[in-house]
């Protein structure tokens, strides 16, 4: 529970010291799109932090398999989620070099996920297995 509230306090954190400074410029569809998606996405890292619980750390390690709430369909909500972060902020900024971050972040979480993959399967074998055919990413 205490990573859980450090995680969520580090990201509005980060957030309340980025985003007032473009709070200022004109609404443009592209603007109020990126916001959206933004938003939408941080709630959706933010519930699957949660529903990940004590399952959640830095490195790739297997306490327990987790498949309910936004793990029944996507391995890595966090990462997809996360990734969908940077587009809307991107778009809510416009500024390239998210976009470029973006470009670096996709593929580290690539490997990543194939890390925890690894790790998972070795934990959970045919279990995983099974998990792993019926989810996305």
């Amino acid at each position: 529970m205490k990573a859980n509230i450090l995680s969520l306090a580090l990201i509005f954190v980060a957030l309340s010291l980025f985003v007032p400074r473009f709070l200022h410029q004109p609404w443009t569809p592209l603007r109020t799109a990126g916001a959206i998606v933004a938003l939408a996405s941080l709630s959706l890292i933010v519930l699957a932090r949660i529903q990940l619980g004590r399952s959640f750390s830095v490195r790739a390690k297997a306490t327990r398999l987790v498949t309910t709430g936004l793990y029944a369909r996507i391995r890595n909500p966090i990462y997809t989620f996360g990734c969908f972060f940077f587009l809307g902020l991107a778009m809510f900024v416009p500024a390239w070099w998210l976009l470029l971050a973006l470009l670096v972040v996709i593929p580290m979480q690539i490997v990543r996920s194939r890390r925890e993959a690894a790790v998972l399967e070795a934990t959970f074998g045919d279990e995983y297995r099974r998990y792993r055919q019926q989810t996305w990413f």
